[in-house]
């Protein structure tokens, strides 16, 4: 596992926005794996701006989310297929139709199904875009006694709800369940990139970087096991937890 440190969370998210645009340019039929939330915002600002500046072609890339609240339908403006939508698929050229949000409303098991077949389809995923949560969760993946390999439904905590609520207009509001990719599918990816910055994610960083202990207490570990995974920090973050770079 690498750790880059940045100046800033700015340069955090140009870096990692200019490493998708290479795969991409590398490889016009990756499969790029993504995710969502507050840090991710900026990522795909930044990538938006590489798509138009440089003719950037994601018209035969295919992409697979990490997770979806379960009880919201694609239209919500809180869903996660919103969220791709608004944050980057309306704004590139992609084919909506490779692009994979697991569904919130239905039979679950058949979306749990469906979900494992997406990530699995025509391989591995290339990239995998990741943030990280209070508790050191990857996707919807929680602290616990135990991870799922696979993708699945989680009870979300109340860390996470608390976290999520700014999102929604009180904490009553955000789902309790959410299907979520399982860990072993994130290592699946041939690089994984898990950006973060803020006090809030001082523990779950310092689990992740400053010790060599893999915890089902912080998710986020199993990425130690992983042969191309790199975590990007700014330096706030990195004084925080005490890293020296």
């Amino acid at each position: 596992m690498k750790v880059i440190v940045t100046e800033n969370f700015n340069e955090s998210c140009k870096l990692v926005a200019e490493r998708i645009a290479t795969i991409v340019k590398e490889k016009p039929t990756a499969k790029l794996g993504l995710a969502t939330g507050g840090t991710c915002e900026d990522i795909y600002k930044n990538l938006i701006d590489i798509y138009k500046k440089e003719n950037l072609d994601f018209s035969k890339v295919h992409t697979v989310n990490l997770d979806e609240y379960i009880g919201l339908d694609p239209e919500n403006e809180l869903s996660y297929r919103y969220y791709m939508n608004n944050h980057l698929f309306n704004h590139i050229n992609i084919d909506k139709a490779n692009t994979y949000v697991a569904g919130g409303i239905g039979d679950v098991d058949k979306i749990v199904e469906e979900f494992r077949s997406k990530v699995s389809e025509n391989g591995a995923p290339d990239f995998q875009l990741l943030g990280i949560g209070v508790s050191g969760h990857i996707g919807f993946n929680e602290a616990g006694d135990k991870l799922h390999s696979l993708a699945h439904l989680e009870d979300l905590q109340k860390s996470t709800i608390k976290a999520n609520s700014r999102y929604f207009e009180d904490e009553s509001m955000v789902p309790r369940k959410a299907i979520t990719m399982g860990v072993g599918e994130i290592c699946s990816a041939k690089e994984i990139y898990l950006v973060a910055t803020g006090e809030s994610k001082k523990n779950a960083i310092e689990g992740l970087i400053m010790n060599p202990y893999v915890t089902t207490q912080n998710p986020s570990t199993i990425l130690k096991l992983h042969t191309n995974a790199v975590v990007v920090i700014d330096k706030a973050l990195a004084d925080l937890v005490g890293y020296k770079y």
